[in-house]
């Protein structure tokens, strides 16, 4: 159903320069215009930067070790560790040069395909994946909206108006991933059929009616899977649902870190005082919002937007004028970029390996 040309074409290097032009273009403008605010008399080494920065990339290992994890459990060990790793690289990859209502669910059931698992059950972990992501959405975003009042987690310095407009963007976001949850925990618990038929019914389509039999086939697989995933046990679905929440919290404690890094390379009396602990959940309170408004955005990974964002959103964390762009690249490095440079590089040979082999079982049965 998915063609090698298809699948390059979705991975192509102009995928990986465009988000990088976007968000380093946005980025090097502000700090080009605000360079001049900052005053680099009020930094000075500390030992504890080196290790907040390091605990940052530890967050990182421990986001991406949730999601191998999950892989693994949802795959009930047909799925090697290595075979996790390169599928969860691939996927992240997919998720950085693809809009953010996209992600890279659209590449990852032919990651999973391709890498031995067959494309009935391929697309039923996907599914599952999707579900326990926007689970965890669906359970974190009331919470902060209970812990937190509205005028703390939507405060944008100098404006209100904008600060409404993010609240609004927040509550279509989450009103789309709390819908979906629904529709994907109705498709694996209630009614499997459902989104077989659905599968079906969309290739029954005049455009797509050469993949009809393939769609089909993939369609039976997906329920005969969906099937089997509603017969697991609690602690089955359990395990899988803390190793998202597990992914989620770690990516976005990694700015607080960040923060913690920033802080500790400040000389004393430039702040009266650390974050306190309410400090670094109303940060992490405002990094889940500010993903769940990612997914309004079009640009790839949020590109542009979410470096731009960051200045007004994130500005009171930062207490060094004219900093706080500088530190939106920082995180960005950390969280993102990297994806995109391993990406460009595993992803070209696993097209052309898993591919190719369909090519030449093609010019054998000639």
């Amino acid at each position: 159903m998915t063609s090698r040309n298809d699948t390059a074409r979705k991975l192509s290097p102009w995928k990986v320069v465009l988000p990088t032009v976007l968000g380093f273009g946005m980025v090097g403008f502000f700090i080009y215009r605000d360079f001049h605010k900052i005053d680099f008399t009020v930094f000075e080494f500390s030992y504890y930067s080196v290790l907040f920065i390091g605990l940052a990339f530890l967050m990182m290992f421990f986001r991406d070790f949730g999601y191998v994890l999950r892989l693994r459990i949802l795959s009930s060990g047909e799925l090697t560790w290595r075979k996790c790793i390169r599928i969860v690289l691939l996927w992240e990859f997919g998720s950085a040069v693809t809009p953010s209502a996209i992600g890279g669910t659209a590449l990852a059931t032919v990651f999973i395909w391709k890498e031995g698992v067959h494309i009935g059950k391929s697309t039923s972990i996907v599914v599952a994946t999707s579900f326990l992501d926007e689970l965890y959405f669906s359970l974190m975003f009331p919470l902060v909206l209970f812990l937190f009042s509205k005028a703390e987690i939507f405060h944008v310095l100098g404006s209100a108006e904008l600060a409404h407009r993010f609240f609004v963007f927040s509550m279509i976001g989450f009103g789309m991933k709390f819908s979906w949850a629904m529709l994907m925990g109705y498709s694996i618990f209630i009614n499997p059929k459902f989104f077989a038929s659905l599968i079906s019914g969309i290739f029954k389509w005049k455009l797509l009616k050469r993949w009809k039999n393939g769609a089909e086939e993939m369609a039976k697989n997906f329920e005969t899977s969906n099937r089997e995933f509603k017969t697991k046990s609690f602690k089955f679905w359990l395990k899988a649902f803390l190793t998202s929440f597990l992914s989620w919290t770690s990516r976005y404690w990694v700015l607080n870190f960040l923060l913690l890094a920033l802080y500790y390379s400040l000389k004393f009396d430039v702040y009266a005082h650390f974050m306190s602990l309410q400090d670094h959940f109303l940060i992490f309170a405002k990094q889940l919002v500010m993903w769940i408004m990612m997914l309004v955005m079009p640009t790839p990974g949020g590109s542009g937007f979410v470096e731009t964002i960051f200045n007004s959103y994130m500005a009171e964390f930062v207490p060094v004028a004219g900093f706080v762009f500088v530190m939106a690249l920082i995180w960005r490095l950390v969280t993102y970029y990297p994806y995109l440079f391993i990406g460009s590089i595993i992803a070209p040979a696993w097209v052309n390996r898993n591919f190719r082999k369909i090519k030449l079982k093609k010019k054998s049965k000639k």
